[in-house]
């Protein structure tokens, strides 16, 4: 049975990992395997007839192997106190990316302020999957501001989140599921069919959790109009998800997300998150990058009063 330590520890030890060092380039990552298992699976699969019915086997293969994989571990490794710890806060650290994500999106903001729109626009591709080769400089800083806050949730209280529920068996079959997501759950014409289940299952797993990002975020900042926002833009993003960080840091900063943006090609109209269509500063972002400090460390405290007293 596992004890109160063996639950707590992973979880700290994992999370100041993450704060101290970032995603690990040059070290292998589990993200990284679940990519490439995903695009070998696509591959394969990914032909013919009953595309829905082959994508949602794999997805299901893949998110319940993962589970699967790492109960079979931390099972044969229970016994062993020390290294069930080490193991345990390695895979949590690995199942976060809140340093990465503020990283980045501060590097957008440097690269604009030093070397200008073209090196932004460059720097803004690495983290978002729309086209930024004619954005212009508040588009950058306001595809930051929404990255942050769609991220936050899906990167970072999202794991916290099925953390709770089963540990780090929850926790890396959530990041397989996102990471289907984010690599077959487009609407064009590769994966229209054979990414559906994907994008609805992380349409499923993300309810609760984006809803609680934002709730956290208008909470912690004491924003009316963030809670007001949320009510009112929260559902109209295309995503069922996405919507509500985006409408609780729109409402907060008094900015406006959304609009027309081009995607892998083709031209989506978002509709608007937001009523103020002023300039957003780096000032803006700076405060959103604190958001999102604020919001974890919360969130990181409540999953810890939460296993104590399940424990």
């Amino acid at each position: 049975m596992i004890n109160h330590p063996e639950i707590i520890i992973p979880l700290l030890a994992g999370f100041i990992l993450d704060a101290l060092i970032g995603d690990p380039h040059r070290l292998p990552h589990p993200i990284r395997l679940f990519g490439h298992a995903i695009s070998y699976g696509e591959r394969k699969l990914n032909l013919g007839k009953y595309q829905k019915l082959k994508g949602a086997l794999l997805a299901l293969v893949l998110i319940s192997g993962t589970f699967s994989l790492f109960q079979l571990l931390f099972g044969l490794i229970s016994g062993e106190e020390y290294l069930y710890l080490v193991v345990g806060s390695v895979f949590v650290f690995y199942g976060l990316a809140n340093r990465s994500l503020i990283q980045e999106a501060l590097k957008v903001i440097q690269k604009l302020k030093k070397e200008g729109v073209e090196a932004g626009r460059k720097q803004l591709s690495r983290i978002v999957g729309r086209d930024t080769t004619k954005l212009s400089e508040n588009q950058i800083r306001t595809a930051v501001l929404e990255t942050l806050a769609e991220n936050l949730s899906d990167g970072v209280i999202a794991p916290l989140f099925f953390y709770t529920i089963g540990g780090v068996p929850a926790m890396l079959a959530y990041k397989m599921a996102n990471t289907l997501d984010s690599m077959i759950g487009y609407k064009n014409a590769r994966y229209k069919d054979f990414g559906f289940f994907a994008a609805k299952l992380d349409d499923v797993l993300n309810f609760i959790p984006a809803r609680l990002t934002a709730l956290l975020m208008v909470l912690l900042t004491m924003s009316f109009r963030g809670v007001r926002f949320i009510f009112k833009y929260g559902r109209k993003h295309a995503s069922p998800n996405a919507g509500y960080p985006e409408a609780a840091l729109a409402g907060i900063l008094n900015c406006r997300f959304g609009g027309p943006n081009v995607y892998h090609g083709v031209l989506v109209e978002k509709p608007f998150i937001g009523e103020n269509a002023g300039v957003v500063s780096d000032l803006d972002v700076i405060k959103a990058c604190g958001i999102n400090l604020l919001v974890t460390l919360f969130m990181l405290f409540s999953v810890i009063a939460s296993l104590q007293w399940l424990s």
